[in-house]
């Protein structure tokens, strides 16, 4: 059984692990564009920002003993999480969309800052 307040902070882990992978992959993209440079920069800076919270966090979990196990394609609109946790498996289950559109607020947050 997990308590609320490990579901969150697995919850916000795999946010900034989306956010993460998502820069990550992006940055590439980012040397065509006219101003390199300056998206560069913001990239990188909100990167190390993201690198070090996710970090932290998963150490974290890693104290309450949870770990991300592995992600199951449900279908285009799902997927499932497991999670490993002192006693059970947890598997939750993500709207696509839902998580999309939170990982972009996230990282609006992290600009913003």
């Amino acid at each position: 059984m997990i308590k609320p307040e490990e579901r969150r902070n697995a919850h916000q882990f795999i946010l900034l692990e989306m956010a993460v992978k998502s820069l990550q992959n992006d940055y590439d993209k980012l040397g065509d564009l006219k101003m390199s440079k300056v998206y560069i920069s913001i990239v990188d800076d909100l990167l190390k920002q993201l690198r070090t919270d996710y970090y932290n966090k998963k150490r974290m979990l890693a104290n309450q003993k949870i770990e991300v196990v592995k992600w199951i394609h449900v279908d285009q609109y799902f997927s499932d999480v497991v999670l490993k946790t002192p006693g059970e498996d947890v598997e939750l289950r993500y709207a696509k969309q839902a998580l999309k559109t939170q990982v972009e607020d996230l990282i609006f947050g992290y600009l913003n800052k």
